[in-house]
């Protein structure tokens, strides 16, 4: 009985000091809470581990998800601006429409092409930084999380083997306590029977007290060991549920909420990414804006004027013909036979050699009634000029006047030019053999003596091209005053009588017997050289025929008039920064503070051409520098 109370008292001591350890440790953890507010998974998710693996888990698939929604949305990004960059070439003017770039609605088109194509980089822009931003932080993001949640999930799970482990050994030592105390009570239930027993000897007696003895020792140890176990085990749950399961849980915490951190940053870097091509997009926005109010229809109007104005006056009234008052021997004569010039006129301006050759022929053929008329035609248009290797005529005769004139006018402009580039290098090389015959040591001026040859015949050369041309410039401004004059209207009845009027407009009667005398063909000849019938008067007319002939001055040539040049008009005024003084052909001196007239802009070449007015000759006119001057053109 001593030693079941025994027994029972160290029970009662063990239990006390369990329960003031876990009051102890209570009040501790108590503390720590109070301490800290901020709420903690390893406090109050103290028992849900598998629930938090599985939340973890899905966070980090979030994630992954997101990923994975930014690479399709760059994929789509990235089409986007390639197929905005196939459409933007697909729709780049072709080099043979160039010519109609000076519309206001095709500079619109091209300045609208050139902002979708800027809209296209900035998706591009979009798509790489995402790629090389967001994406690839999100990647590494979820990488680190994942081996970071295995290292968590790999210690909590050897935190639980652990307290498995001492939970069973615990449950042996507690079956182990209960089994030995079961057969101590029994070997002393024995004992007190084999006491009381007088039928038993002392010896028996004596064995039954040393089984009782060392049952209660086996108890006792079996006790001890359970308390031991007991005591390891709540220490060791204690120290998992308070100190060591809780670090996991807090690690997994920080790493979800880093994962939620990463989604938040990455959400909104993707919308500064977004956010940072908004200007240049909406800078885009204004200029395919600016591109549309750009678009003038009156200027475009007057453009198409200027490309297709021909320059012929339309035809007159057709004449009565009094069949009464005519000869019956001479035969009637159509005047409806003759076709306006500008029926040539097609898409471009004009037509190319081979189509003008086929459309005179046709001409021609409607004109006159035999081939062999036809091929002195043919002959005498031939002659008169040689064909360019564009398939047009060195003077561009083949045009209607006023686009000869434009044709004219840049060609010399552009060997005026060549002349001055070509003249600048002449000076250079002059220059430098100048150097060089004053100090031999920088280099033999024989060396520059070739070049300088070579330089004065290429010189030479052009301003004998820009006098031709000039001079073909010339002739084209006259044609278009004497067929703009009363004296280039076509030929009238007169008294019942075809006549021809001379350039001076008179009409003699040389004139008539001459055009009696003629054939039909020549006659007929003769009327149709009208600016109307597209063969003009300088080169078509044959000899004999009522324009044209031996006893008419050629045109250009001491005519009875003066041909006037039309001056340009001045497209605005200038004012000069700096005086320049004219070292190169073509140019004009200026003083500081001059005003000058601008009558043709800078091409490209860094020369605006002036005018000025002169006390000797009216005019004078020349490049000055465009850096030198501050212009101000008319609206």
């Amino acid at each position: 009985m001593v030693v079941v109370a025994i027994i029972a008292w160290q029970t009662d001591q063990a239990k006390a000091a369990q329960q003031q350890k876990l009051a102890e440790s209570e009040s501790a953890a108590a503390a720590a809470s109070s301490s800290n507010n901020k709420m903690s998974w390893g406090t109050e998710l103290w028992d849900q581990y598998d629930n938090l693996s599985i939340h973890t888990n899905k966070g980090i698939e979030v994630l992954d998800k997101y990923a994975n929604f930014l690479r399709d949305r760059v994929a789509i990004e990235t089409e986007y601006a390639g197929k905005l960059r196939r459409l933007v070439k697909n729709y780049q003017p072709k080099k043979k429409e160039e010519e109609d770039n000076e519309f206001t609605s095709r500079q619109a088109f091209r300045n609208l092409l050139k902002e979708v194509g800027d809209l296209a980089g900035q998706r591009e822009v979009v798509s790489e930084t995402l790629q090389t931003q967001i994406i690839h932080g999100v990647t590494v993001l979820s990488k680190t999380l994942r081996e970071d949640r295995k290292k968590c999930l790999t210690d909590g799970t050897m935190l639980q083997q652990t307290l498995s482990a001492q939970l069973s050994a615990l449950e042996r030592a507690k079956r182990n306590y209960d089994k030995a105390y079961r057969d101590s009570e029994k070997a002393v239930d024995n004992y007190k029977k084999a006491d009381m027993d007088l039928n038993l000897s002392r010896a028996e007696v004596e064995r039954y007290k040393n089984i009782m003895t060392s049952k209660i020792q086996q108890s006792d140890d079996a006790k001890n060991e359970y308390a031991n176990q007991l005591q390891k085990t709540n220490n060791l749950q204690q120290q998992h549920y308070g100190i060591l399961l809780p670090a996991v849980f807090n690690r997994l915490q920080e790493l979800d909420e880093k994962r939620t951190r990463g989604i938040r940053e990455f959400i909104i870097g993707a919308a500064d990414v977004e956010s940072s091509v908004a200007p240049i997009i909406a800078r885009c926005m204004e200029g395919i804006v600016k591109a549309g109010e750009s678009i003038n229809e009156k200027e475009d109007s007057l453009k198409v004027i200027e490309r297709y104005q021909s320059g012929f006056t339309p035809p007159t009234d057709i004449p009565f013909e009094d069949l009464s008052k005519m000869d019956p021997s001479v035969a009637p004569q159509s005047n409806y036979s003759s076709v306006p010039y500008n029926h040539l006129t097609i898409k471009g301006g004009t037509l190319t050699a081979a189509k003008l050759k086929k459309a005179r022929g046709g001409i021609l053929n409607s004109i006159f009634g035999s081939n062999k008329q036809r091929q002195i035609i043919e002959a005498c248009i031939t002659m008169k000029n040689s064909l360019t290797a564009d398939g047009q005529k060195e003077d561009f005769s083949d045009l209607p006047p006023n686009q000869q004139r434009k044709k004219l006018q840049a060609k010399i402009a552009e060997l005026q030019h060549k002349v001055d580039q070509e003249t600048n290098t002449r000076d250079g090389l002059m220059k430098m053999k100048i150097v060089y015959e004053a100090n031999s040591s920088l280099g033999n001026p024989m060396t520059v003596e070739g070049q300088l040859n070579e330089s004065e015949h290429e010189l030479d050369k052009l301003k004998m091209s820009l006098k031709k041309y000039q001079g073909f410039l010339d002739k084209a401004n006259q044609l278009q005053v004497a067929n703009n004059s009363p004296q280039s209207n076509r030929n009238q009845l007169q008294n019942g009588h075809r006549t021809s009027r001379h350039s001076n407009g008179s009409a003699s009667a040389d004139d008539h017997h001459d055009a009696d005398d003629q054939p039909d063909d020549a006659g007929s000849l003769s009327s149709s050289a009208s600016p109307e019938s597209g063969l003009g008067t300088s080169h078509t007319s044959l000899p004999g025929s009522g324009q044209g002939s031996a006893n008419e001055n050629p045109i250009g040539e001491e005519t009875s008039y003066e041909a006037e040049v039309e001056m340009l008009q001045p497209l605005g005024t200038c004012r000069a920064l700096y005086p320049f003084e004219a070292t190169s052909e073509g140019s004009i001196p200026m003083s500081e503070g001059e005003e000058l007239q601008v009558i043709e802009n800078d091409q490209g070449d860094g020369w605006t051409r002036v005018r000025r007015a002169n006390n000797t000759n009216g005019w004078d006119e020349g490049f000055v520098p465009t850096s030198y001057i501050e212009c101000t053109l008319f609206a």
